[in-house]
């Protein structure tokens, strides 16, 4: 049985979360923490040993290649032991740490996936406007550290619009909001290529919202443990958060009927073991306002997201705009909030008509325009629509002919990576 036979493995890296299981399928097998816990004694250890017992130094550093844990389980080791320190190897969709993402990658494919990477073709995603350099060290990794028989790095944006395949129609035309753990990307995508000139980047993600929502919670005196409050607050953020339409309106409610609109958090201290209890109030839906108000959250970074979409598209060529406005894709675990699209699509609306108007005013009712279509796309799978786009993606019969194999790295080198067969056009 050749590679080509088998399914091929689809990992997603993002800032918070790796997602990792086999094409065709609909979910992914596995989905946890990009974060790696190394055991620093071991490195401290070969440094400490004497030039002369090399022995004893050799098998220090042997025991710190293979003394360390990734996901959940390098959080609890983290927690539980000071020895194991933490390292995020990806920060803002960016690769900074290339031993941790070798060793992270190693466990994914060896204690979770549970193949040999000899036997399957691979799909990795990057994050948009990724240096090459970037790719070429991911190739180089995988076809000599796991000596993969083919390898295929897809841009996270278009493989999720490629997700939205199995819906009624296809549309490989539309703008990608993916709100990630380190940050947001807006995408438009024409025909499958990217415009890779309109792309337009946000520094605000989920680690954002979840700070927001600790900063909140201190600030109002709600007795947490320090070293809990952060995980408290993404829990709070991932159960109790919605979008609403109005602030105001959203603060009277919370004042006249507390009882229904305030929670209550009970969690366990770690290091006693007593219990705790909060109350969850304005942070159910000041967390989320972060991406429409910003200046709530931090000075340095003031343009809401409805207005940097808008910008975006019209950046774009002007024979697509109507397409990109009809087809506004989300994707990423942060557009979850509830009735977070229908925010979205009544600001950008609101930019667009405004825009209208004024253009009728211009011309003084000489020329009517037509009415611009805004459309947000909301789907069940937006919060793994990259990985699901890439198992889409991955199953296909063109897939295999697209990848780069070994036989290719071994004759050209890593700058085979460079170059992306189907998109040849942009990326």
């Amino acid at each position: 049985m050749d590679a080509a036979s088998r399914p091929a493995v689809v990992i997603d890296n993002g800032t918070g979360y790796t997602k990792m299981g086999f094409a065709g399928n609909v979910e992914p097998c596995f989905i946890t923490p990009t974060v790696v816990a190394v055991n620093e004694s071991f490195l401290n250890q070969s440094r400490s040993t004497s030039k002369g017992n090399w022995l004893a130094q050799h098998s220090a550093g042997v025991m710190a290649d293979l003394d360390f844990f990734i996901g959940d389980e390098a959080l609890s080791r983290s927690r539980s032991s000071s020895t194991y320190n933490l390292s995020y190897p990806i920060h803002h969709g960016q690769v900074e740490n290339w031993d941790a993402m070798e060793r992270f990658w190693q466990q994914c494919i060896f204690n979770y996936m549970r193949c040999d990477p000899e036997d399957h073709y691979f799909l990795l995603t990057e994050s948009p406007l990724t240096a090459p350099e970037n790719r070429e060290y991911t190739g180089e990794i995988m076809f000599e550290t796991f000596n993969v028989p083919g390898l295929y790095i897809a841009v996270q944006p278009v493989l999720a619009l490629a997700a939205g395949y199995t819906t009624s129609k296809c549309e490989m035309t539309g703008v990608v909001v993916d709100v990630g753990d380190g940050g947001t990307h807006v995408v438009p995508v024409v025909d499958g290529y990217v415009i890779g000139s309109s792309i337009k980047s946000i520094p605000i993600g989920g680690k954002d919202v979840t700070h927001f929502i600790q900063q909140l919670l201190k600030e109002r005196g709600e007795h947490i443990p320090p070293e809990d409050s952060f995980e408290v607050a993404r829990k709070i953020k991932e159960t109790y958060c919605y979008t609403c339409s109005d602030i105001v309106k959203e603060y009277n409610k919370h004042d006249k009927e507390p009882a229904k609109y305030i929670k209550q958090w009970t969690g366990v201290k770690p290091k006693t073991g007593a219990q705790y209890s909060c109350d969850i109030g304005y942070e159910r839906f000041l967390g989320p306002e972060v991406f429409f108000h910003p200046e709530i959250y931090s000075s340095e970074f003031t343009t809401p997201l409805p207005v940097v979409i808008d910008k975006c598209i019209q950046s774009s060529p002007i024979d697509t705009r109507r397409a990109l406005y009809k087809n506004i894709v989300l994707s990423g675990g942060s557009t979850m909030f509830k009735d977070f699209h229908r925010r979205l699509q009544r600001d950008i609306k609101k930019i667009v008509d405004a825009r209208i108007l004024a253009s009728d005013a211009r011309l003084g009712g000489e020329a009517k325009s037509q009415p611009v279509e805004v459309n947000v796309v909301s789907h069940p799978i937006q919060r793994f629509a990259v990985w699901f786009g890439g198992s889409v993606l991955a199953s296909t019969s063109e897939f295999y002919g697209a990848c780069h194999t070994k036989a290719e790295y071994e004759e050209h080198g890593a700058s085979i990576c460079r170059t992306n067969p189907v998109f040849k056009g942009m990326y």
